[in-house]
């Protein structure tokens, strides 16, 4: 297997995006009760690296049949570098506390597509 920065360098060669953000897999470590208290400083946490443009998707993710909700989440960073998406993931309330473990690993986005459609008269935005 080529080296990640190799196979970076492959990719844009092709012609495929290779825009490189980072994922963090966010797991409970103990009760629930204790991803809740500090839900609201993990979300006010999130909020402020959205403004700084550091965050591109965060959310919950369900269990493996797709029907209960554990508490687990995915989040995904913009950052410069691993180091960076490594700080911001140890900074977040959910880690410094121990509510939550986590993984990092980087994500380079090829292939896809996003819809926007922007409402000039409502004044309204949707994403799909």
């Amino acid at each position: 297997m080529p080296s990640w920065e190799d196979y970076k360098v492959q990719a844009k060669t092709r012609g495929a995006l290779a825009l490189e953000l980072f994922v963090v897999e966010t797991t409970p470590v103990g009760s629930l009760g204790t991803v809740q208290e500090n839900l609201p400083a993990h979300l006010q946490y999130q909020r402020d690296l959205e403004s700084a443009g550091k965050l591109a998707f965060a959310g919950p993710l369900s269990d493996l049949s797709g029907n209960e909700m554990q508490g687990c989440g995915m989040i995904i960073y913009r950052a410069d570098t691993i180091e960076e998406a490594r700080q911001l993931a140890s900074d977040d309330p959910m880690h410094l506390s121990g509510a939550r473990s986590h993984t990092l690993r980087r994500w380079l986005i090829n292939e896809g597509s996003l819809s926007l459609n922007v409402g000039l008269s409502t004044q309204s935005v949707t994403l799909s």
